[in-house]
């Protein structure tokens, strides 16, 4: 019975501990959409297509693998997007280029622009 009575105050406790303002529902909704642009990574850059909706997203782009577009989930939190791809991946090119992991976002009337720690960037206009 104490471990019970444990295991409840604990739940209990990490659930009042999660910070409220770190997810925001209604912020998903500012992605939503069919997008199109480019892909940079210094100075190559490369047209790509992506699509969010209900959380998730899929993308493609007109270089192979540059970037390494497919699909996954997406959520926001503040200013930044957090991808998770779920396509699987072959070995023979360079993984950063997988859209995936944290990328600030910037929106504007006419662009989205995601940015990621390398500085690699997609700069989107909503079809």
């Amino acid at each position: 019975m104490k471990m019970y009575n444990f295991a409840i105050c604990f739940i209990t406790a990490c659930l009042l501990s999660c910070d409220p303002g770190r997810y925001d529902e209604s912020n998903n909704s500012i992605l939503s959409g069919k997008y199109s642009g480019i892909f940079k990574r210094g100075e190559e850059t490369g047209n790509v297509e992506l699509d969010f909706y209900n959380h998730k997203f899929k993308g493609q782009s007109e270089k192979i693998k540059f970037p390494a577009l497919c699909e996954g989930a997406y959520v926001i939190e503040k200013d930044s997007v957090y991808f998770e791809n779920s396509c699987f991946w072959t070995a023979e090119f360079d993984w950063t280029l997988i859209l995936n992991g944290a990328w600030k976002y910037e929106t504007t009337e006419e662009e989205l622009v995601l940015t990621n720690k390398l500085g690699d960037q997609y700069i989107l206009t909503q079809e």
